[in-house]
């Protein structure tokens, strides 16, 4: 399996991780001129911002190293495209990454809740 296959599913697991613990999916790869973002969800009140990363394994470090300040900043600018669009300027936001791991025995999931700040 390719590397983007294994990003698409593991995309996939997080947005059924996501779901599963009460998260309402919003958009999936949102788009914007400066950047996109793999997840949005949202619980009442809150929209989340999700970064995925999916790694078979740790030889350069946890996945959410390679979440570093430049790519924080491209995905806090889409954030603000998508709450401007959406008109959830009064909602509190929060960014997380969801680590992947894919190994033998299947993939795990790991969500670092408030991971950054805009």
């Amino acid at each position: 399996m390719d590397t983007k296959e294994l990003g698409r599913q593991g995309e996939a697991a997080a947005a059924e991780y996501l779901a599963g613990h009460g998260y309402r999916i919003y958009a999936r790869n949102f788009r914007a001129p400066v950047g996109e973002i793999d997840i949005i969800a949202g619980q009442p009140g809150l929209v989340v911002f999700v970064e995925v990363k999916t790694r078979r394994s740790l030889r350069c470090g946890t996945p959410a190293t390679a979440v570093n300040y430049r790519k924080q900043q491209k995905i806090i600018q889409t954030a603000r495209w998508f709450i401007r669009q959406r008109h959830l300027e009064e909602c509190l936001c929060r960014f997380d990454v969801i680590e992947v791991y894919a190994g033998s025995g299947g993939l795990q999931i790991r969500q670092l809740q408030g991971a950054f700040e805009a």
